[in-house]
């Protein structure tokens, strides 16, 4: 399976999914214009991993700002490390990274916490 990359913007996150070793970020700011097209690759690269993930699989999120659609594509791509990490194929992780000023982000990161079965580890720089 290959790995997924995709450049940031200035409207989009830089995306790095690696399949053989399971790690996977998502950085910089996300306020598409329409973040479920941009999203797609996303999701259907998630979709192709669940059939064989890395035994151990971690999302590093390092995101300054997203807007209101960004959120739903980021509670999508979660739902499905849930279920990944629900199969027992794999032991999924998210690092969730903020700046130690931005309290939003870090009370956006323990909502996500609250809403699915993985496990969340904070880290502010």
């Amino acid at each position: 399976m290959a790995n997924l990359k995709i450049d940031n913007s200035v409207k989009t996150p830089s995306v790095s999914f690696g399949s053989d070793n399971g790690e996977l970020e998502i950085k910089g700011k996300s306020i598409p214009e329409n973040s479920l097209e941009f999203y797609r690759p996303v999701f259907e690269w998630l979709d192709s991993y669940s059939q064989a993930p890395a035994p151990s699989t971690v999302l590093k999120v390092a995101l300054e700002y997203f807007n209101t659609s960004s959120s739903k594509c980021l509670l999508d791509i979660f739902r499905k490390l849930e279920a990944i990490n629900q199969s027992g194929r794999s032991n999924v992780k998210v690092s969730w990274v903020y700046d130690s000023d931005d309290e939003d982000m870090m009370e956006a990161g323990e909502d996500y916490q609250a809403l699915v079965k993985v496990p969340f580890e904070f880290s502010a720089i």
